[in-house]
Parts: structure tokens; sequence; C-alpha cells
């Protein structure tokens, strides 16, 4: 995949991009609200691995880049039957709260609905409050809640929120904004 807005690209991860994502993974501080406090513990080789196994049929393992930085990752996963699944992060904080997510996100919604998919899930931890926040401006409708449904590297209980969106709901966020370019 090979998106460009103004000055945001999305991309497929690349096998020299390995060391970045290492980098992200293993930052517990950043990983916490996806369970892992403590980081993934995940090395170079794991996650070069990881990129080579991917494919347009399976799903794709993303990089976001702002004016020319990395500054974060995305997937998504063909679950089958036009359905997929996507999940974010802005890693490099001084990019967050800036109303970047809701456009990268409104960039890949649009590639995923241009490939055929038709509904598209994700699921966030119930503390983020923020992500659930983009979602829902973008078209998300939630769906449950799913209370102390897993527990995370240190042992404590926590609970998430399912969503989906179909192409009709979706809000488009990349054409409503004057972000730089």
């Amino acid at each position: 995949m090979k998106v460009r807005y103004k000055n945001l690209w999305i991309r497929d991860a690349e096998i020299a991009d390995a060391a970045k994502l290492c980098q992200w993974w293993n930052d517990g501080e950043l990983m916490k609200y996806l369970g892992f406090p403590n980081g993934l513990g995940k090395s170079v080789e794991e996650i070069e691995d990881k990129i080579e196994n991917y494919t347009d049929e399976k799903g794709r393992l993303l990089l976001i880049e702002y004016q020319g930085q990395s500054i974060g990752e995305m997937f998504y996963d063909n679950l089958g039957n036009q359905v997929t699944e996507i999940h974010i992060k802005i890693c490099e904080a001084i990019y967050r709260n800036k109303g970047l997510g809701r456009i990268i996100l409104s960039l890949l919604i649009k590639e995923l609905f241009n490939q055929g998919y038709q509904k598209i899930i994700l699921d966030v931890n119930l503390q983020n409050t923020r992500a659930q926040h983009v979602y829902e401006l973008l078209g998300f409708k939630k769906l449950r809640i799913n209370d102390d449904s897993w527990v995370d590297q240190l042992g404590c209980s926590q609970s998430s929120v399912d969503y989906e969106l179909v192409e009709n709901d979706f809000r488009d966020y990349a054409t409503d904004t004057n972000i730089g370019g």
C-alpha cells in the first residue's frame, strides 16, 4: 500500500523499518494500552520475519510517515468475507494530539474500502478514551464493551471496546482538513 495526502504517507513496512519498529514495540509506555507495559520483547530479526510474511491477501504492516519521518505504524488483517481488522499507533509522542490520527485513519479506511472490504473492525482498550473519540468521529459504531476480558503482562484485568465501520457510515477527515502540505 502506498497512500499519500499532502505531507502524510502510509506505506508497506520494509525490512529496513524493523529496527524502528523494534524500538517502538519494546517500549512499555507506548505498548501499555495493548497489554504490554513491559513491551513485546521482540528482536529485529523477529520483526523482519513478520514483515516478510505479510501479503496483500493476508494483510499488511504499514508505516506512517509525516514530513519525511516515521511517526507510527498500523496494520490490517484480512479476516475473510470482505472484513478487515485494523490497528494504529502514533508512536512518536510529539505527533500525538495534533489531529493526525483521524486523517491517517481516514486515508487507510478509504483505501481499504477501495480494495473491496465491506466492513472494518477494531478493538481498543476501554481506558483509551482519546482513541474511542477519534473512531466515533470517523463513524465507527460501538458494538460492545468487554469487561475484564483480558489480562495484561502485569496481571491486571483489562476491558476493551469492539467497533465496526461500514462505508455508508464513514466520515472522511482527510478531505475536511487543512493540514500543511
